[in-house]
């Protein structure tokens, strides 16, 4: 007798999670197929150290074929599902076509970058959802304060040291944050026109329509956030956002006009495109799933991490968020569940959790944290927010701990790679983990069964 097959779809916090849970229980009586873009895990949250050059880029890359046990990585992504056939087609990182049969099927293709409809943001604004984007920004910073040390004329000098981050959630705050730090320390290696023509210090924005940053967290959190970033020299403008982006800058909703070479966007995120596109019912974009992580009329298909809709049992009528911490805590259950579903060990169970806390890593020694609802700033936040992070990550932690000593001790190195180009990292990609090749062709080839 052949042995069942699942196929996990995405390898964020959920999909890593489901098929580390999947592996242990099961050990080899199931056949655990794990298909995504990339061989790795990317540990999103320390995405906005790796494009301030604290941490290179394979820290928060963690190796699937290292940490899944008996699981086979397929390399694709994900076109679409049919579930009548029970089959999933991809396309592989070649243009080749491929498809995979299930009796199980795992979603948790996760989110990409949440556009609105501004003029001129989809050309002009680079997201945060992956390394090429984390390393093209690092590049690009580098490159303007280099630029506007060599330029006579004054005006471009301003524009090219002012940065604008759009969204101050957790990845906008951060960004902000650690890019101030950053580009203060580049500034520092290139004083010509600071000691010519009086430049005041890089400029950072930080816009967002809520009334305050972190509107999402706890009034302390993000009254914490807000002192630091002002410390910084940030400027945050709550209730403000863009009317229109150009290559000369940004036009803000206020009237004012920003003359600027950088607008990071960081406004949020939505639910892979794929989950809309399979005909069944969903919420705000993301698939609707019961208490165990089961679509209806499907028991064969289960959904997690931010593609899905998950109802909130301790807030009732709501849907849990979307969230890492959520994330790998139902990759777990859906794991537990999956294997349940198949007679393999197990009843299965609703997904439950209460927040433990929040954190956000504001650079150097600086944090806003709540574990357990205890608030903390300054150092011991800080300590706190580290620890966490070590703790979470699936591998890599004494390579992380290491370059965050390094970089308390040392000065960072500012150089351009040039490894990724702007035309690279589009706003509007579906896959933001990859990066685009001039030319590349987006077809899928022959297809091929498996």
């Amino acid at each position: 007798m052949s042995r069942p097959r699942i196929v996990v779809v995405g390898a964020g916090f959920a999909g890593h999670q489901a098929a580390r849970t999947l592996s242990r229980r099961l050990r080899g009586r199931a056949e655990i197929v794990l298909l995504n873009p990339t061989d790795y895990f990317l540990y999103l949250p320390l995405l906005p150290q790796v494009a301030t050059g604290i941490l290179e880029p394979r820290r928060i890359t963690v190796s699937l074929t290292g940490t899944l046990p008996r699981v086979r990585l397929v390399l694709g992504e994900a076109e679409s599902v049919d579930l009548a056939a029970r089959k999933v087609r991809y396309t592989d990182p070649e243009g080749g076509g491929g498809e995979l049969t299930y009796d199980r099927l795992v979603l948790a293709v996760g989110s990409v970058n949440k556009l609105l409809p501004v003029p001129g943001v989809s050309q002009h604004a680079h997201g945060f959802r992956g390394i090429p984007e984390a390393l093209y920004l690092r590049d690009h910073i580098t490159r303007q304060i280099e630029l506007a040390d060599s330029t006579d004329d004054r005006v471009e000098a301003e524009a090219r040291r002012t940065f604008v981050v759009v969204g101050a959630g957790y990845t906008g705050v951060e960004v902000a944050a650690l890019g101030a730090m950053f580009t203060d320390a580049l500034a520092k290696e290139h004083p010509r026109r600071h000691d010519t023509s009086g430049l005041r210090r890089p400029r950072w924005l930080l816009l967002d329509l809520a009334d305050r940053v972190l509107p999402e967290l706890d009034q302390r959190l993000s009254g914490t956030a807000d002192r630091v970033l002002r410390e910084r020299g940030v400027d945050v403008r709550p209730e403000t956002s863009v009317k229109e982006a150009t290559d000369q800058g940004v036009q803000l909703d206020d009237g004012e006009f920003v003359d600027t070479r950088t607008l990071v966007w960081c406004v949020g995120v939505r639910p892979d495109p794929l989950v809309s596109d399979l005909g069944l019912d969903v919420e705000g974009g993301r698939l609707v799933v019961d208490p165990q992580l089961n679509v209806p009329g499907h028991p064969e298909v289960f959904a997690c991490g931010d593609a899905a809709a998950v109802p909130d049992l301790t807030r009732p009528g709501k849907f849990t968020p979307m969230t890492a911490q959520h994330a790998h805590r139902q990759g777990k259950v859906v794991g537990h569940n999956v294997a349940a579903s198949l007679g393999l060990g197990g009843e299965r169970r609703p997904y439950r959790h209460n927040d433990l806390g929040f954190v956000v890593d504001l650079g150097g020694v600086k944090a806003a944290a709540n574990p357990l609802g205890i608030h903390l700033s300054g150092v011991a936040a800080g300590a706190v927010t580290r620890g966490y992070h070590l703790a979470a990550m699936p591998g890599n932690r004494i390579r992380v701990a290491a370059d965050w000593l390094l970089d308390a001790t040392l000065p960072r190195q500012a150089v351009q790679l040039g490894l990724v180009r702007s035309g690279a990292v589009p706003l509007d990609s579906s896959a933001p983990e990859l990066a685009r090749s001039p030319g590349s062709s987006t077809s899928p080839g022959p297809s091929k069964e498996e």
